[in-house]
């Protein structure tokens, strides 16, 4: 990672809500999801929030270099209906070498939705992949 990233970098990332990004969308599996009100999901939310930190990195990272999200600590506190524009707000509070913290905060058009910190470590995806690709070799069917 460049040495362009700082404690008290913000970024903004804005996502206008889908009938797609609701609750009975999460997991359209489960009956008791789809029982539930078609408001954005706290899955969603969380998303969004990982990508709007991801959105921030991308300039200070190098070539081959991407993020992981490894810690999410959020509140989800108000409900939004789908057409409405959330807002991410992103603040790095610390640098841990290849770990990066957050704080996120969400707002709709009308008031905060959510708000806490999220971690993401830095990793190469030429060392990360063949990883995986081992561990999925590992599936016993």
């Amino acid at each position: 990672m460049k040495d362009t990233l700082k404690v008290g970098a913000t970024h903004r990332f804005s996502f206008t809500v889908t009938d797609a990004k609701t609750v009975p969308q999460l997991y359209p599996e489960s009956p008791d999801f789809c029982a539930m009100p078609a408001v954005f999901a706290t899955g969603f939310m969380v998303g969004l929030m990982e990508w709007a930190c991801v959105d921030a990195m991308k300039p200070h990272l190098d070539d081959g270099e991407g993020s992981l999200g490894v810690g999410i600590n959020v509140n989800h506190v108000a409900a939004t209906p789908p057409g409405m524009m959330v807002t991410v707000y992103v603040t790095c509070i610390k640098l841990d070498g290849r770990r990066v913290s957050f704080h996120v905060r969400a707002e709709d058009e009308v008031e905060l939705i959510g708000e806490g910190t999220h971690d993401r470590a830095i990793v190469r995806w030429d060392r990360f992949t063949p990883k995986i690709k081992e561990k999925a070799a590992k599936i016993r069917r």
